[in-house]
């Protein structure tokens, strides 16, 4: 069984030593693919140290944050666009709207995700979106942008059915992580109407984490738990939903 873990911030954990168990106990729960966002101009090198050091396993992405699109976001985004032609990249990302925590820069955020887009495009790469309370801004954005290089991934996904058909109408993947397995938030149900064809699996550690270990730091290996919920509510087996959630990582990613 392989399991892909579309989303993971495992680059946060600094300590080698640290790192190197987390990556173990992936490779225990048969997580053994790991693909990293960075989200600003600083996490770049933490990014590529981690996949340089595990070439067979962790796959970069490069792109700006939209907490992290504030005053002086230009010059953030010209060391991220000029990063880009020295590595070798899977996706643009993570890159979106976020109005959870300040709303008075939604134009700049509209106007980094554009650019970004464009990127992505001339690189014939997909993006990684994130949107937090933004959902009808962000998608008036991707409806603008409509065409046949745009494609991606919408990390995170926690909307309505509506919602969720409205996104793979657009031709994207559903990034199903943790919030799957808590009791109340309803994405179970979503997933139960959605084809999993349209689905991949995300942690997005060391946040979100699923139950058994909610309240506790997220970590990679937790991604079976994701899983084992999304095969609980498919009435199907582990090993079907990692091999079919897997191929379509490799559809997205190209690797």
């Amino acid at each position: 069984m392989m399991l892909t873990d579309t989303h993971t911030h495992l680059y946060y954990e600094k300590d080698e030593a640290k790192r190197r168990e987390l990556i173990d106990r992936c490779f225990e729960n048969g997580v053994k693919r790991l693909f990293l966002p960075n989200v600003d101009a600083k996490s770049i090198p933490l990014v590529m140290n981690l996949a340089e050091a595990y070439p067979d396993n962790c796959f970069p992405m490069l792109g700006l944050h939209p907490c992290d699109v504030k005053e002086g976001y230009a010059t953030a985004l010209d060391t991220i666009f000029e990063s880009l032609a020295d590595y070798k990249i899977y996706a643009i990302g993570e890159i979106g709207i976020d109005l959870y925590w300040d709303k008075s820069t939604l134009n700049i955020q509209q106007e980094a995700f554009k650019k970004q887009i464009a990127w992505a495009k001339q690189l014939d790469l997909p993006i990684v979106i994130h949107c937090r309370d933004a959902f009808d801004e962000l998608y008036k954005v991707l409806l603008e942008e409509k065409d046949e290089k745009l494609k991606g991934i919408f990390h995170c996904f926690s909307g309505n059915t509506d919602e969720a058909k409205k996104v793979i109408e657009l031709g994207f993947y559903l990034g199903i992580g943790g919030v799957v397995t808590y009791k109340n938030s309803g994405l179970d149900k979503v997933v139960a109407e959605i084809g999993l064809e349209h689905l991949v699996l995300e942690t997005d550690a060391p946040y979100l984490t699923p139950v058994p270990f909610r309240g506790k730091p997220n970590e990679s290996s937790y991604l079976v738990y994701v899983a084992a919920k999304v095969a609980e509510v498919k009435n199907i087996s582990l090993e079907e939903v990692a091999a079919i959630t897997t191929e379509n990582s490799k559809n997205i990613f190209k690797i």
